[in-house]
């Protein structure tokens, strides 16, 4: 993993691991993030691009499409992908604590609002 890649996956664990319930696991050999065992998001290959699944991808690829978009593979599943080196810490977070959301139990998002 160059220095670049860990500066991302740095970045997107203190944005993610402080949300009720998430957990950090091994995803196809790279890092990703679930909660109750329901996949939130994971770290490319490539080390540059994260993976999330959400299901208003649409929204986001028409937000900033240099940033958010998919390939071939990704086109019938929910998910789109990041450019982490062009995206900005608080809209990815705004991203991740969406993704979160759909993944998470009543009693998570209750915990979430408690910490607000």
């Amino acid at each position: 993993m160059n220095i670049d890649s860990f500066h991302h996956l740095e970045t997107v664990r203190k944005i993610i691991l402080v949300l009720p319930g998430v957990e950090e696991y091994s995803c196809y050999g790279t890092p990703g993030f679930r909660v109750n065992k329901k996949f939130i998001c994971r770290l490319r290959e490539d080390g540059e691009t994260l993976a999330v699944r959400i299901d208003e991808r649409d929204k986001w690829m028409k937000k900033n499409p240099s940033v958010y978009f998919i390939t071939e593979h990704y086109q019938n599943y929910p998910s789109v992908l990041v450019h982490l080196s062009k995206v900005k810490n608080a809209e990815l977070k705004i991203l991740l604590t969406e993704a979160w959301k759909s993944r998470a139990t009543k009693k998570q998002l209750k915990e979430q609002e408690d910490l607000k």
